[in-house]
């Protein structure tokens, strides 16, 4: 590793953050090289610092403190991530035998310059009492790889000598801060700390001097882990169902809804039957390879690197056998004996812990990594942003055994107590039940025709709504124009986009699949995509006839068996909303390819309420008037069909939304966000009902129920 300190990129840093002050400025500027570089941090994970001087309301000079507050990332941190706070007052607080860290978080935010400012690092008093100016702190890969060994100390010695003193494991908090600081004190000289289970701190009295220092010690780490490798990952016979990325992905899109289902949890209330969870799948060869060897199950069954991975990735990963026989139900068997194993193994880890630390309120008893020899790896989260920070810090879990396995090595974890020590720590358990979460979290929708307006208003509603999203449109390019705009609101997490074309059987399922190995499972399916056609009968071509029913009958046909399909596999319920349209209560003249096409896929919804009832399976119509779209997405279906129906009504093509909404009785616009409101409405279950059609028209008294 070398030091990416650049003169010309800290002076730029200076000069845009020179309202905070040069050491501010600076801080920012070296907590981003470090922050920017995932083998040193991951998520968030550590945290930096510096000493400095500040000047209150009455113009007096006080020293203070800057550290990473809560909720910032060193790789893209700004000033306001740095809060300030009165050192004085801080380092007064070492006079102390014992603080709970309630009353520490409490003194922290007590002595914060701006009371808004973000909550600072439950480190900052390890921060505060150690005496150097600039501060670093990271988890760098390399560096656990030679702490967390049954010869971690000597090891330590004899790469970094006498660079760094030793602190044995201490649990995060005061107790640690005390600990750290004496330490430092009996060993003057050295340049950093080495803390057991936990990291590298250095210091220094310039933000670069600091940097370079950590940059220098995680360099000698990983020279000699390069220079020590002494043995391989000894391969098995490979799986017979997987032996490479391309068969393991075909697997993982049928095996990913019977975890999604085991992962569940029923909840007693009959409208949101389950408490679901997001599963990615990930198969590259180097997991496909860990997961063929034989000290996978040694690596998945021993604790994590540091013990607040324990927060993200549970205790332990989870292996689960493939079955003698390729078949869902031997693997759906598998898979549920599997977890049940675990969940029981993660009851007795809970018992134990409130057994000796008495009270807690228990999280689900569910991995959060999970590998299948053949298949690869799967990660499993409330959002599938959870999903992949687990996956991130599992990739970077396995590298550092694999390292510490390869350099002679024996890998030595945290026992359980610690670990739960951090898993139910007070300042985490105090988060749950914080917040309501949104009506849609944690469920899939797939969504049909996505990059049309309608289909962009319903991904819009539905993501407001906490729902993951997948778009299906067979037109590419305007897929890719909607991601980017859903991705500046939403993230891209929550989002898939997957050309697909509905009128073919191929595509849609491999759709569908890519969405089972993205997101686990599907839980709404919305078939949405339509075209139109402009043309009285004796004029109307066969080929034309086809061409609109092969899309919005035969199409929705596929869509809703191709979902059926995987919601059964699944086994959870779900909902399907079909977008239909007023022309089934209402046709028009001139529009008898469309009209008989939506009567088709109405009736055929229809029949699905009454064959998916027993699933717990909902299907319900929309049946939306003229939806124009927008600026960012126009009607393709009215641009198509418009200038046919506005000359037959012998007015200009600009003048038909204002035709449309003044024939309803409200009179008022329809928007493709109306429709994704009542897509999130049958979506939420709000009301016990399937096998019906919800108009979105202003009120047109010809599609009245009669």
């Amino acid at each position: 590793m070398i030091s990416r300190w650049s003169d010309a990129e800290a002076r730029a840093s200076v000069e845009r953050y020179a309202e905070s002050g040069e050491d501010v400025a600076l801080r920012v500027y070296t907590s981003r090289l470090i922050g920017g570089d995932a083998s040193l941090v991951l998520h968030g994970g550590g945290n930096t610092s510096v000493k400095t001087m500040a000047r209150d309301l009455l113009g007096e000079e006080l020293a203070a403190i800057h550290v990473k507050g809560s909720g910032w990332d060193l790789g893209s941190i700004e000033p306001a991530g740095l809060p300030g706070l009165h050192l004085e007052r801080l380092l007064r607080l070492r006079r102390l035998d014992a603080l709970s860290d309630e009353a520490m978080v409490n003194q922290l935010r007590t002595n914060l310059f701006d009371a808004a400012a973000p909550t600072p690092s439950v480190e900052t008093l390890l921060h505060a009492f150690l005496p150097a100016k600039f501060i670093d702190h990271s988890h760098a890969d390399c560096f656990l790889a030679l702490t967390d060994r049954t010869d971690g100390d000597s090891v330590l010695a004899e790469v970094l000598g006498d660079a760094v003193a030793i602190v044995p494991y201490v649990m995060p908090g005061f107790a640690l801060a005390k600990r750290a600081a004496e330490i430092a004190e009996e060993n003057p000289g050295k340049i950093g700390l080495a803390l057991a289970k936990h990291g590298l701190f250095t210091w220094g009295e310039s933000a670069r001097e600091s940097y370079e220092r950590h940059i220098e010690l995680i360099d000698r780490a990983e020279r000699w882990l390069a220079q020590n490798t002494r043995r391989s990952l000894t391969i098995s016979v490979s799986s017979a169902w997987g032996d490479s990325v391309e068969r393991a992905e075909d697997l993982a899109a049928r095996i990913a809804p019977l975890l999604r289902r085991r992962v569940a949890e029923a909840t007693g209330d009959p409208d949101r039957p389950w408490r679901l969870l997001i599963v990615e799948h990930s198969a590259t060869e180097e997991i496909l390879e860990v997961c063929a060897s034989q000290e996978l199950a040694a690596f998945a069954d021993s604790n994590p690197l540091t013990p607040d991975h324990v927060i993200r990735t549970k205790p332990r990963a989870l292996v689960i056998e493939p079955p003698t026989s390729d078949d869902d139900s031997e693997w759906a068997l598998a898979i549920d004996r599997s977890i049940e194993g675990f969940s029981a193994r993660y009851r007795d880890y809970f018992a134990l812990g409130t057994g000796a630390r008495g009270p807690k309120k228990p999280l689900d008893p569910f991995p959060r990594v999970v590998y299948v020899p053949g298949v690869g790896r799967f990660t499993v989260g409330a959002t599938r942003k959870d999903a992949r920070i687990a996956a991130d810090i599992a990739d970077h879990t396995l590298t550092t055994k694999r390292r510490i396995f390869e350099s002679g090595g024996v890998y030595e974890a945290l026992p359980d107590l610690d670990l739960f020590d951090l898993e139910y720590w007070s300042l985490e358990q105090a988060k749950l039940g914080q917040g309501v979460e949104k009506p849609l979290a944690r469920q899939v929708a797939v969504v049909t025709g996505a990059a049309g307006a309608i289909g962009a208003g319903i991904a819009m509603e539905l993501l407001a709504a906490g729902a993951h999203v997948a778009l299906l449109d067979r037109d590419a390019a305007a897929l890719a124009r909607l991601l980017e705009r859903l991705a500046t609101r939403f993230g891209k997490a929550a989002i898939e986009g997957v050309p697909s074309d509905v009128t073919d059987e191929r595509s849609l399922s491999q759709a569908f699949d890519q969405v089972a190995r993205r997101f686990g499972g599907v839980d709404i399916v919305v078939p949405n995509a339509g075209i139109a056609h402009s043309a009285p009968l004796d004029r109307l071509t066969l080929d034309d006839w086809r061409r609109v029913q092969e899309v919005n009958s035969t199409g929705v046909f596929l869509t809703v068996r191709e979902g059926v399909r995987r919601l059964r596999a699944q086994g959870t319920g779900g909902s399907i909303i079909l977008i239909s349209s007023k022309n089934v209560a209402a046709p028009g003249a001139e529009f008898g390819a469309y009209s008989a096409s939506k009567a088709a896929a109405s009736q055929l919804a229809k029949v699905a309420a009454l064959e998916l009832a027993k699933d717990g399976v909902r299907v319900n119509s929309i049946a939306p008037d003229a939806i124009f779209g927008d600026a960012n997405t126009p009607s393709g279906l009215w641009r198509e069909v418009g200038p046919d129906r506005a000359a037959s009504r012998g007015m200009k093509m600009e003048d038909l939304p204002d035709f449309y909404r003044q024939r309803s009785l409200l009179k008022v616009p329809l928007l493709a966000q109306h429709v994704g409101r009542a897509v999130v409405f049958y979506a939420a279950r709000s009301t016990p009902t399937t096998g019906s059609t919800l108009p979105v028209d202003g009120g047109l008294s010809e599609t009245f129920s009669r």
